[in-house]
């Protein structure tokens, strides 16, 4: 089974940037994404044997996430439950027979002036999937806005005390792995570097692949082993990010 997440960063900027051929190339079981800034009925997509689900921010042109999944899910929810955390569109979960999937766009801690209320989302966000993993194995992607080790960005020195590499929020993020889960591109590749998902607008960051690791697929420990590739796209533009891939053997799910 294949897996995709990608943030679009507006998802109607990225459909004049060949979304639909992205999309069509990465050819996906289920594909996830974050950032969607609109809601549903502002475009119209059609891709033929894919159900759609969307959760988008009650701000117009702010946020939001939406699913494609070819598999029919046994039941969907928006959010997670808390209603000072669900405004915004973050967080879509289908469950299947046998796992459960959750794409999330984590808040920008921004330029600090957010950082307290990032602690408490993630404090939250960990405890609503540890509840899930508890039911059955998760597979969870997306946009977590944070660079978890050194080798995830070009310039970890000079960006310490900056949001996606503070210590609190590099934090957060180990303790989302001890509580059971873990990070699939890793896992694969502990020691591969320049291998970023993020690159900023300015200087010909993309270009001079001057990035950050920020986006994941994170999959509850007892799937590790069913992991069968961890991937990352730069060559896919049309947004800031680039799509990342995840691939766990078919025998691992009863659908």
């Amino acid at each position: 089974m294949k897996f995709v997440s990608w943030n679009v960063n507006g998802l109607r900027a990225c459909l004049k940037k060949n979304f639909v051929d992205s999309f069509k190339k990465l050819d996906a079981d289920i594909f996830a994404i974050q950032e969607t800034r609109m809601f549903q009925s502002q475009a119209i997509l059609d891709f033929a044997g894919y159900k759609q689900f969307w959760n988008s921010a009650e701000k117009k042109g702010y946020s939001g996430t939406a699913i494609f999944s070819r598999i029919e899910p046994q039941s969907f929810t928006y959010g997670i439950g808390i209603a000072e955390h669900d405004n915004e569109g973050r967080v879509i979960t289908l469950e299947f027979e046998n796992f459960f999937f959750v794409t999330v766009y984590t808040p920008n801690s921004r330029k600090l002036e957010r950082l307290d209320y990032r602690m408490a989302w993630d404090d939250a966000f960990r405890a609503y999937v540890k509840k899930l993993d508890a039911v059955k194995p998760v597979i969870l992607c997306g946009d977590l806005n944070v660079a978890h080790k050194e080798i995830d960005l070009k310039n970890p020195a000079t960006n310490h005390h900056n949001s996606g590499f503070t210590d609190e929020e590099r934090g957060k993020f180990t303790e989302l792995l001890d509580a059971g889960f873990t990070d699939t591109f890793r896992f694969l590749y502990p020691d591969k570097a320049d291998a970023y998902t993020w690159w900023s607008n300015f200087q010909r960051a993309r270009e001079r692949n001057v990035g950050w690791r920020i986006d994941y697929f994170l999959v509850s420990n007892r799937l590790a082993e069913k992991i069968s590739d961890a991937g990352i796209e730069p060559n896919i533009f049309g947004s800031d990010h680039c799509p990342v891939t995840l691939a766990l053997q078919a025998s691992s799910f009863k659908l």
